[in-house]
């Protein structure tokens, strides 16, 4: 079987193809920001071998849509008397110390959403809902002419009877639009997370679903046996799958990439990792903790809650193609605005002018001009230095010093976001390898260890494409949560087999061969938060695994006190690719194991360029990897 992994990012559509003993052929092209499809198959296009058996997509359809707030209209059904709710939000501010910064708005306008007179409790039912009322709604949602529907009653997640009522009278009046209930998609608890997660499905699912059932149906043209798609948590979905759960897929690239760094880590015995992905449009960092990456229960994607399950991400706009300026005050800033792929950096040659971290690199004579950094790009080192020389008269700057400071304001920038998926959970990044990948993160891998107290880095091979070998080798990967609220000394044998077993039943049907893992979501009793700990081996010992993991967490557990599990989780994986990781021949780019290098140095290869500053010594691994550590005495 032949495995081919596309990433469609801002700037470059990165392909990684497997073959049957894992052998890797990777192909970079420019993307295409009109239709991100077409990058893709460019890029398959360009594959010296055209067969492909199993297609793996990591798509930013749904990470666009919801950080430019494009997506279909949506009317959004509640419960009356809480239609205000997505608007109350938590009542925290955006910016703790500015009053004048506003949260984004909703997915849905206000004038949008409809009140249904009725009541669940966390009992019984408080108001029932009769026929006349469903005709009301589906009435006053006809006259807001819609082009999906979001429902959200206040306990659906105890008893989702109502909402399934008026899923049904919602689907008989309008066949041809979505119709997403909050107790289908996440049947748990903390009702603005519910609304907000089910208003963002019914915002994505038209263009994301369309989008999908595009690709299956081209890959169904050309012959493609099956095609998978990335979602946030690190698994892949099929398209039948994917189209239903469009929020899934809001951190889809980003999640390959960690997925191929920890794959990396395994191959080389690195098991804790801080990850920096930095790729044209932002900078994504993550952590791989014993060998798995971090997930979280849920992540916020252009200020909209999303309570589903994701591998931590911490992105930032410090991309190759993110835009230096010169703020009000005089001071020298670097996105979030980027150059993208039309007409990317001044150095692209395709009518840019804006000076870019690519152009400052270029200027500062990191990458040559006369080595491709696509299939069809080549740089242009006079742009670059003229965007510069712009940017530095503004800043009154000699030029090389603008990209010198262009360079540190990035790496400050990227910094700061690996600080918060390490220290601020916790962990030490200086017990962590820094992986830097992408095609342009391990360019400014020495200087971000250094501010980090880092001494060990490691350069994965084709570190330009990781996301796309991180596609081509991930698990199947479906997973779902139902609430339960019980104390665990309250739970009895049986109780257990009872609140895992529909769970369950529904993951072996989604995912047919799947193996099966048993998770709870813990808490203190009293506590507004729960930390995910594994469930297999039973309720005492899921106890015991939270009062652990709650130490690491926050630095304190108390043993003593009761465990309550707020819900149970239930994931089912299959596995994926194998990828068997080479030094890539002797062509332009290849490494050859046992080399050393001794910085200040930068090696170009085949899909991203390494920096190895002053202090710093690379050994090139058997595979093609760069171990770069900190020679003894080199300082800091």
């Amino acid at each position: 079987m032949r495995r081919v992994g596309v990433d469609v990012g801002g700037t470059f559509t990165d392909m990684v193809a497997l073959d049957a003993e894992g052998a890797v052929d990777v192909i970079k092209v420019r993307s295409t920001p009109g239709d991100p499809a077409t990058g893709l198959w460019h890029a398959i296009d360009a594959a010296p071998h055209a067969a492909c058996d199993v297609l793996v997509h990591g798509t930013t359809v749904a990470t666009n849509a919801l950080l430019e707030h494009r997506g279909a209209r949506v009317v959004f059904v509640t419960t009356a008397g809480f239609e205000d709710l997505l608007w109350l939000r938590r009542q925290d501010r955006a910016g703790l110390y500015d009053l004048a910064l506003d949260h984004p708005p909703p997915l849905v306008r206000r004038e949008d959403v409809v009140g249904v007179r009725e009541r669940m409790g966390a009992t019984d039912v408080l108001l029932p809902l009769d026929a006349a009322e469903v005709d009301r709604v589906v009435g006053a949602v006809r006259a807001l002419d819609p082009h999906a529907v979001a429902i959200g009653l206040l306990f659906s997640f105890r008893d989702p009877a109502h909402e399934q009522t008026l899923v049904e009278g919602l689907q008989r009046a309008f066949p041809g639009i979505p119709v997403v209930a909050s107790a289908e998609l996440m049947p748990v608890f903390r009702e603005y997370e519910r609304f907000a997660t089910t208003t963002a499905e019914a915002f994505l699912r038209p263009g994301v679903g369309g989008y999908v059932e595009r690709l299956a149906r081209e890959c169904r043209r050309r012959g493609i046996a099956d095609v998978q798609v990335m979602a946030s948590t690190g698994g892949t979905l099929d398209p039948s799958q994917a189209r239903y759960r469009a929020t899934s897929l809001a951190l889809s690239g980003p999640a390959a990439g960690v997925e191929g760094a920890r794959l990396v880590g395994v191959q080389l015995g690195q098991a804790d990792l801080l990850t920096l992905d930095m790729g044209g449009t932002s900078a994504d960092a993550s952590v791989v903790v014993n060998g798995e990456p971090l997930r979280l229960a849920g992540a916020v994607i252009g200020g909209i809650p999303l309570a589903l399950p994701n591998v931590l991400i911490e992105t930032v706009g410090a991309g190759g193609g993110s835009i230096a300026w010169v703020d009000e005050g005089g001071a020298l800033r670097v996105g979030p605005q980027s150059a993208g792929a039309e007409p990317g950096p001044a150095c692209y040659g395709r009518g840019g002018t804006d000076a870019t971290v690519t152009d400052a690199a270029v200027v500062l004579g990191w990458l040559d001009p006369a080595t491709p950094l696509a299939s069809d790009l080549t740089l242009d080192a006079d742009a670059a230095r003229g965007a510069i020389d712009a940017l530095a008269s503004r800043a009154r700057l000699e030029p090389r010093r603008c990209a010198e400071g262009i360079v540190e304001v990035a790496v400050a920038t990227m910094v700061r976001a690996l600080r918060r998926v390490s220290v601020e959970r916790g962990l030490d990044p200086r017990d962590m390898t820094l992986v830097p990948f992408g095609g342009a993160g391990p360019l400014f891998a020495c200087p971000m260890a250094d501010s980090l107290g880092i001494t060990r880095i490691v350069v994965p091979p084709h570190p330009g494409v990781l996301s796309a070998l991180g596609l081509a080798t991930a698990a199947s990967r479906v997973e779902t949560v139902a609430s339960l609220h019980r104390r665990i000394d309250d739970i009895d044998d049986a109780a257990w087999a009872a609140a895992y077993g529909p769970p369950e039943d529904a993951m072996r049907a989604a995912l047919a061969g799947a193996s099966l893992h048993r998770f709870a979501d813990c808490r203190y009793p009293g506590q507004g938060y729960e930390v995910t700990v594994p469930a297999d081996d039973g309720a005492a010992a899921a106890a015991e695994a939270f009062h652990l993991a709650h130490a690491a967490r926050f630095g304190h557990a108390d043993p003593t006190r009761a465990v309550e599990i707020v819900n149970v989780r239930v994931i089912a994986s299959r596995p994926g690719g194998a990828a068997r990781l080479r030094r890539g021949g002797d062509g332009p780019g290849a490494l050859v194991p046992g080399t050393v290098f001794d910085g200040p140095v930068t090696i170009p290869l085949a899909d991203s360029t390494v920096r190895i500053e002053s202090g710093w010594r690379a050994r090139v691994h058997e595979i093609g990897a760069l171990f770069i550590d900190r020679r003894p005495g080199g300082g800091a």
